[in-house]
């Protein structure tokens, strides 16, 4: 087990050997529930996503468990260094999911920290209609208004022609996702961004590992965010990370994730700024306990450190992690290249180098295939498929009344709403099972 455990050398040794007995039981519990089965061809369901996890997740959780610290803790300090480091950023803030990261990323922008660049209800944000829902809501939810711009097919991503004709004098941000890994056309919307002095959110939760012009995606932003959901690039089960550059920014996002408190100590400290009791804030009276004084309307969405500890864990694989989903998708790419003349198959964006989420295709109209045929077929040799997110989420039910302006008739995303699905790439499926795959895909062609 050397080299596989966590550190122990911090606790006494009777504890040390009390902890290690627990490692060697689990590592047994590991072998007996969760090694890997045999791939039966049509048999063995090939998820569209899934967690890949070792025997070091379960003894890093275990180890963070019999700590029975069950907010934020030591391994969450550690997670938010190392990560920041690997993504090659200043601040790293951890959250309980990717939507609640959204939700920060956004509400943090309308902090009356920011002065005059602060976001204020009405002001419009640029999003596009083909997404996941979350990363809309955060928009409406604070009283602004969307901006919906059409996509391109195959790159899944905004049509950056559309940028000119989104903008009015009431956009302030931009809100977008590099759809299933692919990023978007950065080097446009990062220089119409900055030509008008608006805020850019970058969606990074499917494109951990992503490069556009060899840097990271989730870097260009003024704000990224991340998932860390079993189907995500790396997992804590639940989990998210709000990630950017500017400290300030950083400030306002904890205060917004941690009850909207004024106060950065973190649980279990006191006094960080040494003027605990010397604070003369909003109409409270001087030296009103700075540990409560609140200055947003913010939320509770902290992580535990038994999340945390598995992410730790995952850190280490995740460059593997990425280039098994690069060469999946490479294979998949070379194995179903005969589906041309009915699909549209995924291209990367240019000057991108996409940690790919998922394999998607697009029926042709000139073809005769059924979306619902093609996927009942897959599902039922027991391949799994997703549909794209929401398709063009304005015709969900949720969207049907919200104040918005739409740009263009939305034609692509009704396309990817009605002939569109995917496929996965995640580390978890096998060559036997891409060769499978193709098989069954021959069949329905």
């Amino acid at each position: 087990m050397d080299g596989i455990v966590p550190d122990l050398n911090r606790f006494a040794t009777e504890e040390q050997d009390l902890r290690l007995e627990v490692f060697k039981a689990a590592e047994q519990y590991y072998e007996y529930k969760f090694s890997q089965q045999e791939f039966i061809p049509g048999k063995t369901y090939i998820p569209a996503s899934g967690k890949v996890f070792n025997e070091k997740d379960l003894f890093t959780l275990l180890d963070a468990s019999l700590d029975f610290w069950l907010t934020t803790g030591r391994y969450a300090d550690r997670f938010e260094n190392r990560f920041a480091e690997w993504m090659g950023v200043k601040h790293c803030l951890l959250v309980n999911s990717g939507s609640s990261a959204n939700l920060l990323a956004l509400s943090a922008l309308t902090s009356p920290k920011l002065g005059d660049r602060r976001l204020l209800p009405g002001d419009e944000v640029i999003a596009v209609a083909a997404g996941f829902p979350t990363t809309v809501n955060p928009i409406i939810q604070n009283q602004l208004t969307p901006v919906f711009v059409d996509i391109e097919i195959p790159t899944y991503n905004i049509a950056p022609s559309y940028l000119d004709k989104a903008f009015s004098s009431k956009t302030k941000a931009i809100m977008l996702a590099h759809t299933l890994g692919n990023p978007f056309n950065l080097k446009a919307v990062v220089e119409f961004a900055r030509s008008r002095d608006l805020w850019l959110i970058e969606d990074n939760c499917d494109a951990v590992g992503s490069l556009y012009d060899g840097t990271k995606t989730g870097t260009f932003g003024d704000i990224s965010t991340v998932s860390f959901y079993p189907a995500h690039h790396m997992t804590m089960g639940e989990g998210g990370a709000v990630l950017t550059n500017d400290s300030r920014l950083k400030k306002i996002i904890e205060s917004f994730r941690d009850w909207g408190r004024d106060c950065w100590c973190p649980p279990g400290k006191d006094n960080s700024c040494q003027k605990r009791f010397a604070w003369q804030l909003g109409d409270l009276p001087y030296g009103y306990d700075h540990k409560y004084t609140y200055s947003h309307l913010g939320y509770n969405l902290k992580m535990t450190d038994m999340q945390a500890a598995v992410g730790c864990s995952q850190l280490e694989k995740l460059d593997e992690f990425i280039k098994k989903r690069i060469h999946n998708f490479g294979l998949l790419k070379e194995k179903l290249d005969f589906l041309r003349d009915r699909f549209h198959l995924p291209e990367a964006t240019q000057n991108a180098k996409p940690s790919w989420f998922g394999f998607p295709l697009t029926i042709k109209k000139s073809s005769n295939l059924q979306r619902g045929q093609v996927i009942d077929c897959l599902e039922q040799n027991k391949i799994g498929t997703r549909l794209l997110f929401g398709g063009n989420i304005l015709k969900q039910p949720a969207y049907k009344n919200i104040k918005c302006r739409v740009i263009s008739d939305l034609r692509e995303s009704d396309r990817v709403m009605n002939n569109t699905f995917w496929i996965g790439v995640y580390p978890g499926i096998t060559e036997p099972m891409i060769d499978y795959i193709q098989t069954v895909f021959e069949k329905i062609s």
